[in-house]
């Protein structure tokens, strides 16, 4: 899979990039855990992700924020890390210029940080978000959600308990005009450390889910 160094907004950043043959593929970019907790791009979660997109048909990307890796900068308390999310997914845009899909996914910090980005950027299509640390940040940005999506939490998260992440699913069903899917993986904790019992299951439910939005696009 190609090394990227792409332009950021504090200097270089570092990324992984998967194309497809078919220029119009759809387009994923897939978003790391916490930079301060040895949150990388190569972390196991983020790692299955962009595989499982690869896998059904999407040009995927993932790259590490600022600070991580041989990426510039330092880290930026989630401020900086969405400029860069932003950098990352204009450079993969402007390399697929005929994708008609765009989706976000994230683990964790990740996904806090997928869930702002979404709200910046209407012609994402919808969204992944693994272990969401409802517990740790303040989602009501999300007022009104623009797209429908799914969040997956394991039922033994000790790091984003599971009973925030009900909460926060909660909240974003009372909207209007989007579809909030919620999946728990029994007995995972926040890493999926069991590749069979926890991961494997956790990478099924993502691609049934992303396979199934898809088809109902091309209806």
């Amino acid at each position: 899979m190609p090394e990227l160094i792409f332009p950021g907004p504090e200097g270089r950043l570092e990324g992984r990039y998967h194309a497809q043959a078919n220029p119009d593929a759809p387009i994923a970019i897939v978003l790391h855990p916490h930079p301060q907790y040895g949150g990388t791009m190569n972390n196991r979660v983020v790692y299955n992700l962009h595989y499982a997109f690869h896998r059904m048909g999407f040009t995927v990307m993932r790259f590490n924020f600022r600070g991580v890796g041989r990426s510039q900068g330092e880290f930026d308390q989630g401020i900086g890390e969405l400029s860069d999310a932003a950098s990352a997914l204009d450079y993969l845009q402007a390399m697929n210029p005929n994708s008609k899909h765009c989706w976000v996914a994230g683990f964790s910090f990740g996904a806090w940080i997928g869930m702002q980005l979404l709200m910046r950027r209407p012609e994402i299509t919808g969204f992944i978000s693994v272990a969401p640390p409802a517990n740790m940040y303040d989602f009501s940005f999300l007022a009104p959600c623009p797209s429908s999506g799914l969040i997956i939490n394991g039922t033994a998260d000790r790091v984003a308990p599971p009973k925030d992440t009900h909460t926060l699913v909660g909240k974003l069903r009372e909207q209007k005009g989007i579809t909030i899917t919620h999946e728990e993986i029994e007995g995972a904790d926040h890493f999926f450390r069991d590749d069979e019992v926890h991961m494997k299951p956790m990478i099924d439910t993502v691609q049934t889910y992303v396979r199934r939005r898809l088809t109902e696009s091309t209806r």
